[in-house]
């Protein structure tokens, strides 16, 4: 389904977010947050992000991260101190607010096979664009013309078909680049342990921008608001399309108003 812009939608839900007796944000980080980088570990957040969503946390509502990323670069990368709930590697990984920190297990087989894929991406020169993490290897190829991008991914997809076939790996692609994952985990996942704890009354937004965010769309479907955050819009079961930064910075102020804060400025001079 291809998404219009409504920001009407928006309006409608943070209303609802008003009056909530109780509130989640759910976040994805590259290409929502923080513009995507050639460098993966200097995407740093929009300049407002950070005080936004620290903001947001102070006033009564749930932040977590929903990231294809291990758990622990989301606390260097966004800049936000004390740190919200983590949620990494596509669900893999749970990093609470206070510290503690648990990890999906994976079958023996399986993350031998996950090496044995890392160890062919380093014998091909691909090893400074790998990144290994639970439960998965991606390969980044952002910053690359799209030819040497497609020269990669099918030089790439050649190298884990036969481990994604004889072990039951998945390929899962994202903007720029691809993943070779063991199955049982996705951003969906997350979203759905986290709406089981929070309770129905709970009024729910989740913004994202790639297809890894998909399945955390499909369930929030008819239960919150999903939220599209692209500079171009694409085929989506997102509700809601809105362009970054400015329409995503509008959206943050929008629910930190919505939680009873008149202005952003007000908030900020408050924790001065």
């Amino acid at each position: 389904m291809k998404v219009a812009k409504q920001p009407d939608i928006c309006g409608t839900f943070l209303e609802r977010v008003a009056q909530a007796p109780a509130r989640a944000l759910l976040l994805d980080y590259d290409g929502t947050l923080a513009p995507f980088t050639p460098d993966r570990m200097r995407a740093f957040p929009y300049k407002e992000v950070p005080e936004l969503i620290s903001q947001i946390m102070l006033h009564q509502t749930r932040v977590v991260f929903i990231s294809g990323r291990p758990a622990t670069e989301l606390l260097f990368l966004s800049g936000i101190h004390p740190h919200p709930e983590v949620w990494g590697s596509h669900g893999a990984e749970r990093l609470h607010p206070d510290g503690s920190y648990e990890v999906a297990s994976f079958a023996d087989e399986q993350l031998s096979a996950l090496h044995l894929a890392a160890d062919s991406l380093q014998a091909c020169g691909l090893d400074a664009r790998t990144e290994t993490k639970p439960g998965g290897v991606a390969v980044h190829w952002r910053g690359l013309s799209r030819d040497e991008g497609a020269k990669i991914e099918s030089k790439v997809r050649n190298l884990w078909a036969s481990p994604m076939k004889e072990y039951g790996l998945r390929i899962l692609a994202f903007d720029g680049g691809v993943e070779l994952r063991a199955p049982g985990k996705n951003k969906g996942d997350a979203v759905t342990a986290i709406l089981a704890e929070i309770g129905p009354k709970a009024e729910v937004a989740f913004l994202g921008d790639d297809p890894t965010d998909e399945d955390a769309f499909r369930v929030l479907k008819g239960r919150g608001l999903a939220v599209l955050v692209r500079t171009e819009p694409r085929p989506t079961l997102a509700d809601v399309w809105l362009r970054p930064p400015e329409e995503l910075m509008s959206f943050l102020r929008g629910w930190l108003t919505a939680c009873g804060v008149e202005s952003y400025e007000a908030a900020g001079r408050t924790t001065d």
